[in-house]
């Protein structure tokens, strides 16, 4: 037990929150084993015993490395703050368990592999879903998805395809698919380090405390439990990103341009950073007769010429633009879709009147929010565009996330990271990072919606897990000469 004591006051022991991490992220990826996003063929009851004790135990271990995180953003904060150096070991130490855990708090590393496999069958995944593929690896794919084409970019399907033609799914069994997400997820991992190799960097352009950035936008829990355990190709957008930021502010525009475009060409989001890298190359002579008129078309120019390359390279076409307009899941839980969901039942309820206004109201609801996007980056732009543009990025990507149809929680990331290295003011920061830590436990394991028991069995993990923080925090401060 003394392994978990806790400091008290201003005094941070570091090794031991790193200590609490790894035992916090241990006890995750074994509590995945039982309550895990598990291929179909290994999916335990709900109501078994070994299932019912992994949701248990990965609560726990969800709770005591937040726990850790918060206890290192105090000593980050501290009078001797840990190194950069210390910072990425503890990244590398809390991520290590969850690299070798089965796929966690989403099935979508098995909707990319399929994906996958489809470019590699030379199937559009652009007009059909991977139901389309056929055979044991459809199977795979949470059922919502299984027709829904990708609406992902040919930088990504690249590496899906390269992956799924390494695991050979032509001749199907577990090992394989096992491989096929570890592939995956050692590409969601380059994603994250060089998303903390960037954030540093980015941090001292914004001259902000390259620490704190790391804290809060490389060991935050979202990126352990949805990029590194989920696997999530996020990672690999927000990395080249934040890659092509660091390039902009060292005057390499037509890199930045390059990175920026192929980060969007993994997920379409990312495309906002070439108003940063716009900005950044607006005051850069020979630019600076025609600012925006010189570097908009010259970016604009080189985003075409390696969209075009990089589809060509791969083949899989422009469908990608068609496909963004992906349904969304009924159940998804974004500030709009709820609100329409409320409007429908209030619509339908309120009598023959007005029932028939009733489907209207989610694409409404919809429609609102993506003006309410529209407007929150014009804001942010007007705002800060001419002295922090990368906040700029970071206040809009958060806005996109937030206000558009669909939501999950390491959309937030997007977001996150950049105003992670834009140094914002301590109330934003601190709004961020309580964020994480309710978001980090807002989704189960397997992914799916809890009933009420799994939410109970979360609900006594966390309980468990503060009871034993709090017991060690006793421990570790008992009075001089005690034998409690």
């Amino acid at each position: 037990m003394s392994s978990l004591r806790l400091p008290v006051g201003r005094a941070v022991d570091f090794r031991h929150c790193q200590l609490l991490g790894l035992i916090g992220s241990t006890a995750l990826a074994a509590g995945g084993v039982g309550a895990g996003a598990l291929p179909v063929r290994e999916v335990l009851a709900p109501d078994s015993g070994a299932a019912a004790l992994g949701l248990v135990g990965a609560y726990f271990g969800l709770v005591v490395l937040i726990a850790a995180w918060a206890l290192v953003g105090r000593a980050v904060r501290g009078p001797r703050p840990p190194g950069r150096r210390d910072l990425l070991v503890t990244l590398v130490l809390w991520a290590a368990p969850l690299v070798v855990a089965p796929p966690l708090f989403s099935r979508d590393v098995y909707s990319y592999l399929a994906q996958g496999a489809m470019v590699d069958a030379r199937l559009d995944v652009y007009a059909y879903g991977p139901s389309r593929l056929g055979g044991p690896l459809t199977a795979e794919v949470a059922p919502l998805w299984r027709d829904t084409p990708a609406p992902y970019g040919p930088v990504f399907l690249a590496l899906a395809s390269a992956i799924a033609g390494s695991a050979d799914f032509g001749t199907f069994s577990a090992d394989r698919l096992t491989g096929g997400v570890l592939g995956m997820r050692l590409v969601a991992l380059l994603g994250v380090a060089l998303m903390a190799l960037c954030l540093p960097r980015l941090a001292q352009y914004c001259g902000t405390d390259p620490s704190v950035a790391l804290w809060l936008g490389a060991l935050n829990p979202l990126v352990l439990l949805h990029l590194v355990g989920g696997a999530h190709n996020d990672a690999v957008m927000i990395g080249l990103l934040g890659a092509g930021l660091v390039a902009a502010l060292g005057r390499r525009p037509v890199a930045a341009v390059v990175l920026v475009t192929l980060a969007a060409l993994v997920k379409a989001p990312a495309a906002l950073g070439l108003v940063a890298v716009v900005v950044l190359w607006a005051r850069q002579p020979p630019w600076a007769r025609a600012p925006w008129l010189s570097s908009t078309l010259a970016a604009l120019c080189v985003c075409a010429a390696t969209t075009a390359v990089t589809t060509a390279l791969v083949g899989t076409g422009y469908g990608w633009l068609a496909a963004l307009d992906t349904p969304v899941s009924p159940e998804n839980w974004s500030l709009t879709s709820t609100l329409g969901r409320m409007s429908t039942a209030v619509l339908t309820d309120a009598g023959s009147g007005l029932a028939e206004f009733a489907r209207h109201a989610v694409p409404v609801w919809h429609l609102l929010g993506l003006a309410a996007t529209a407007l929150a980056v014009l804001l942010a732009w007007r705002r800060h565009h001419l002295l922090r543009p990368v906040h700029a990025l970071g206040l809009s990507l958060t806005a996109v996330a937030l206000l558009g149809p669909a939501i999950r929680p390491w959309y937030v990331l997007w977001g996150l990271f950049l105003i992670a290295a834009a140094g914002p003011g301590r109330p934003l920061r601190r709004a961020a990072a309580c964020a994480s830590g309710v978001l980090a436990l807002a989704v189960l394991p397997s992914g799916s919606a809890p009933d009420a028991t799994q939410l109970a069995l979360a609900v006594g993990g966390g309980l468990l897990a503060l009871t034993a923080l709090w017991g060690a925090h006793r421990f570790a401060h008992r009075p001089v000469g005690s034998t409690a």
